[in-house]
């Protein structure tokens, strides 16, 4: 494909980075894409973009990198070493890690790229996976204005409210602070929801009444079928939003900031996980309400 858009590459084809990477292609980007399973890969090339066989093979021409991957140890893995992003991108090149990590990580990247040449955004996402794929997500950026003006137009094929945090880091901040904001709201609503059932209400009812008036979300909106249906199938797994509890509780005490309903919420969503609900949506903090309640999970 021949045009004048920057050449994407992209790292980290998963839940979110398919979608996303697909709706680029759409957008008429040239992007190659790298990831650990091949069915994925092979999936962003019937979508019509290509394939690489390794991070340097990816990585090698292309103007911009996108990298979306679990949590910081998955970022390390990818930007440093030899095969690494920083050793074969070209200089001047744009990462974007769209990952949610720690704001630290963030920093140390940015730090470290910039010996390479390599300009740093760190632009986590909120919207989940039907955010993803319909393109609507929320984007949180921290780095350089210079380099936010330029990752734009491409983050705009991606998202809907796109806006630069403040520098390095500032966008895992903000994306801390959503995933507080998340678990915290999605706790109301389940302890909401049993509180409703063991009162014989017609949940339904009272979901849609609620979510009318000043107790209505996003997060309500999104979630209201998880938990009328108990379908846990995963949007978000309680296992990221406990690395994002971590992520946030941590960053919290290192500012000096108090988090009371945060780490209680942080010590469900670790009990839930204990109990082997790692793999469910993170609605399913409503199983650990029944469970508290007296209810069969």
């Amino acid at each position: 494909m021949s045009n004048n858009l920057p050449k994407v590459a992209w790292i980290g084809l998963g839940i979110m980075g398919s979608p996303m990477s697909e709706n680029l292609v759409k957008a008429g980007y040239d992007v190659t894409g790298y990831t650990l399973e091949q069915d994925k890969v092979d999936r962003l090339v019937a979508a019509g973009g290509n394939g690489a066989s390794s991070i340097a093979d990816a990585v090698r021409d292309a103007d911009v990198v996108i990298t979306m991957v679990p949590a910081s140890p998955q970022v390390e893995a990818i930007a440093y070493g030899p095969d690494g992003i920083l050793e074969n991108a070209r200089r001047g090149a744009l990462l974007v890690d769209m990952s949610s990590i720690t704001p630290q990580t963030s920093v140390d990247l940015a730090r470290n790229a910039a010996e390479k040449g390599i300009r740093v955004l760190d632009a986590p996402v909120s919207g989940g996976e039907a955010g993803a794929i319909e393109a609507v997500l929320s984007i949180m950026v921290g780095g350089e204005q210079a380099d936010f003006d330029a990752a734009k137009p491409l983050l705009e094929a991606l998202g809907k409210t796109i806006v630069l945090c403040g520098p390095h880091g500032s966008g895992q901040t903000v994306k801390a602070a959503n995933q507080l904001i998340v678990a915290v709201n999605i706790q109301a609503c389940a302890e909401a929801v049993v509180f409703l059932e063991k009162s014989g209400v017609d949940l339904a009812a009272a979901l849609d009444v609620l979510n009318g008036g000043l107790a209505g979300s996003t997060v309500l909106t999104r979630k209201k079928d998880n938990f009328l249906k108990r379908d846990f199938a995963p949007g978000f797994r309680i296992d990221l939003h406990h690395k994002d509890m971590g992520i946030v509780t941590d960053a919290a005490r290192n500012v000096g900031a108090a988090l009371p309903v945060g780490g209680v919420v942080a010590q469900l969503v670790a009990s839930l996980r204990a109990q082997g609900d790692g793999g469910l949506d993170h609605s399913a903090l409503l199983r650990s309400v029944e469970r508290l309640s007296g209810s069969r999970v």
